[in-house]
């Protein structure tokens, strides 16, 4: 699938170079040959497996996401099994949606193009000027389904719409540049959600990392129940993790089938192990961690507070 993306012109990139006719050609054909000496085996995976997990999903041609994060992960695993995943974006505040992918350009990791009559952009997070095509900052989107504000709440209406009819999401994002040629011809214009500017940690260091990224990469790993990562402020980044107690028996029965227990420390070990597998192609990776014995509440304010003093301390 990702050969066929290539010479669909279908691969996201943030650069605002667009490649050379030659490479374009390159790129293109080898892209097709790739295609062509796998699709025997896609089929043989169509017929054996894929049409299997279709029907036990209830899912034959396509669906749609929405309400939350789609992780890139369970977006290819969909486009493998042949089901177009038509993902949106929006907010309650803009009816509800804004942008959303669409069957004859459906681009994977974006959240497709504004609708008719939508306007978005992207500013920076500290000057609000608008930034190029391919480099992140706040999402603001204009159009007839935005609000015109919050009922009886002036002064949180002018928090987050100026005068120009711009609302400002809170979300963090970027726009794919324009290509004309290439692997990325097919992109342009296409909104890439980043998480939350709220949720973004900035470190004492000043780098400011989005946690997102490291979260949705540790949910992959069958250990892992729940996680938060922390480290505002800190020099480096840290996480609160509920283990998967069923599955982290079943790994250690594995290992030993003599003893089932495990110490803290080795249950730590085993969770960081599998955590740093999970996220080794991260930008940023986590330090510490802390095992939460009971799924996250309000309560869990008191873990995080011991954290904070742990990580503070080493």
């Amino acid at each position: 699938m990702e050969a066929k993306r290539i010479y669909e012109g279908k691969v996201l990139t943030t650069k605002q170079n667009q490649q050379s006719a030659i490479v374009s050609l390159m790129y293109n054909v080898w892209g097709r040959l790739v295609a062509a000496i796998l699709w025997p085996f896609h089929i043989l995976g169509i017929k054996l497996v894929y049409s299997k997990i279709r029907s036990e999903v209830g899912i034959s041609k396509a669906g749609i996401s929405g309400g939350g994060s789609l992780p890139v992960h369970i977006d290819k695993f969909f486009e493998a099994i042949g089901v177009k995943l038509q993902n949106g974006y929006g907010l309650t505040e803009t009816s509800p949606v804004v942008a959303a992918r669409k069957p004859d350009c459906n681009i994977l990791g974006t959240v497709g193009l504004p609708l008719n009559y939508t306007e978005i952009k992207i500013v920076d997070i500290e000057t609000d000027k608008p930034v190029l095509d391919g480099l992140k900052g706040i999402i603001k989107v204009r159009g007839p389904q935005v609000m015109k504000g919050y009922y009886k709440n002036e002064s949180a209406t002018g928090e987050v719409i100026d005068k120009d009819g711009w609302f400002n999401t809170g979300d963090l994002g970027w726009i794919a540049p324009k290509h004309s040629r290439g692997k990325s011809h097919q992109c342009g214009g296409m909104l890439v959600l980043e998480g939350r500017a709220k949720d973004t940690i900035v470190l004492s260091t000043g780098e400011n990392v989005e946690p997102s990224e490291l979260e949705e990469a540790a949910m992959r790993s069958k250990l892992i129940q729940q996680i938060v990562v922390v480290g505002q402020d800190q020099r480096r980044l840290g996480a609160l993790i509920v283990a998967n107690k069923d599955e982290v028996l079943k790994v250690v029965k594995n290992l030993s089938e003599e003893n089932s227990n495990l110490t803290k420390i080795e249950m730590i070990n085993l969770l960081y192990s599998d955590l740093r597998s999970c996220t080794s192609r991260c930008s940023y990776q986590i330090g510490p961690i802390l095992i939460v014995d009971e799924p996250f509440t309000v309560n869990s304010l008191t873990s995080f507070l011991n954290f904070y003093s742990l990580i503070n301390n080493h």
